[in-house]
């Protein structure tokens, strides 16, 4: 062959190489393992994309998975009966999510009667009321005393929870937990609390767990109950995390297939 034409014929390979290893993340035993199955991979783990390091671990598992069908594919393994079946048996599990989510989301299978009835539920649990509460916690009683006096002397709440606090996550702010509801604060804290008006302040000292508190109570409100369209994707969770709901869904779903059908 006339070396130029060699010289051609070899770099035609070359870029025919380089595009086939362009479009793979590898190339195993001749089989292609596509780059895009690579993407899908990272992206579904929800990992960096980009990353080059998680990239190299993704193809190096994709890599892993291959050899290990090829290998079962050349020792018979595929073809053993019970391997069948097994197999069968999950691709049968894949098809069934996977048909009865599209009849959930795209097939009227989750109602405007199922989602009241899931709001129905729990829309209890968001009654109640939420404070806008100021504190300051200090180790020793006598402390807070000699603050609650400094206080009714004229000094500023605020900046004495800035210089006194033990409570790192409020302190900086003034003693501000902002709003909060009372079911979220230890008993002792909570039953002085609700006593209070607004812009009222603690006498006495109040004990807890964690130290002595001075309360100071800036406002009330009641809790903003949440409309069904708000919380729609949460009471979808919940309706999928019901089995018993799925089931007679599930029913459902079957019934409609089985009328349209022709089974002789």
């Amino acid at each position: 062959m006339h070396l130029t034409k060699k010289l051609i014929l070899a770099c035609s390979i070359s870029i025919m190489s380089t595009s086939v290893m362009a479009q793979n993340a590898a190339i195993v035993n001749g089989k292609p393992i596509p780059k895009a199955q690579l993407d899908r991979l990272i992206k579904n783990s929800g990992q960096s994309a980009t990353d080059p390091k998680i990239r190299e671990q993704g193809r190096e598992l994709l890599i892993t998975r291959e050899l290990i069908v090829q290998e079962a594919d050349k020792r018979g393994v595929t073809q053993k009966e019970d391997i069948k079946d097994q197999l069968e048996q999950a691709r049968m599990a894949v098809l069934i999510t996977g048909l009865f989510e599209d009849y959930i989301d795209n097939r009227g299978g989750i109602t405007d009667d199922d989602y009241k009835m899931a709001y129905d539920s729990i829309k209890g649990q968001f009654g109640g009321k939420e404070y806008k509460v100021r504190h300051i916690l200090v180790e020793k009683e006598a402390d807070a005393k000699v603050l609650i006096a400094k206080i009714k002397a004229g000094a500023k709440f605020e900046a004495l929870a800035k210089t006194n606090s033990k409570d790192p996550g409020s302190a900086p702010n003034g003693g501000d937990l902002e709003w909060v509801s009372d079911k979220a604060l230890v008993p002792e804290f909570t039953k002085a609390m609700v006593t209070l008006k607004k812009g009222q302040m603690t006498d006495k000292p109040i004990k807890t767990q964690f130290g002595w508190h001075i309360i100071q109570l800036d406002d009330v409100r009641d809790v903003k109950i949440p409309s069904i369209a708000e919380i729609k994707e949460q009471l979808k969770t919940m309706l999928m995390q019901d089995q018993a709901w799925q089931r007679e869904k599930f029913g459902l779903m079957v019934k409609a297939i089985r009328e349209k059908a022709r089974i002789e």
